[in-house]
C-alpha cells in the first residue's frame, strides 16, 4: 500500500459512519472500539480517540475474525 492510498483509506475511515461495539460501556478507561463498514473493508478504532488511527481490514478477514471470537476459539 502506498502512502497516498494509506492516507486515502484513513480519510475514508474518518468520514464513515461509526458504531460503537455493543459490548462497550461508558466506564472511565474502558477498552471500547468503534467499527465502520467501508466498501470492501472494515475500519476499527479506539472509540475514545475519534481522530486517532484506524485499523483497516479486508471485510472477509474481519468476518472470519468475528466468527472465531463468537465460536469461542479465539483467543486460544
Amino acid at each position: 500500500m502506498t502512502s497516498n492510498s494509506y492516507l486515502k483509506a484513513l480519510d475514508i475511515a474518518r468520514e464513515s459512519s461509526w458504531f460503537k461495539s455493543s459490548h462497550s460501556n461508558d466506564a472511565t478507561g474502558a477498552a471500547c472500539i468503534s467499527v465502520a463498514a467501508l466498501a470492501n473493508s472494515v475500519a476499527v478504532r479506539d472509540s475514545k480517540q475519534h481522530n486517532g488511527p484506524a485499523f483497516i481490514s479486508p471485510a472477509a478477514a474481519w468476518t472470519a475474525f468475528i466468527h472465531e471470537v463468537r465460536s469461542g476459539r479465539w483467543p486460544a
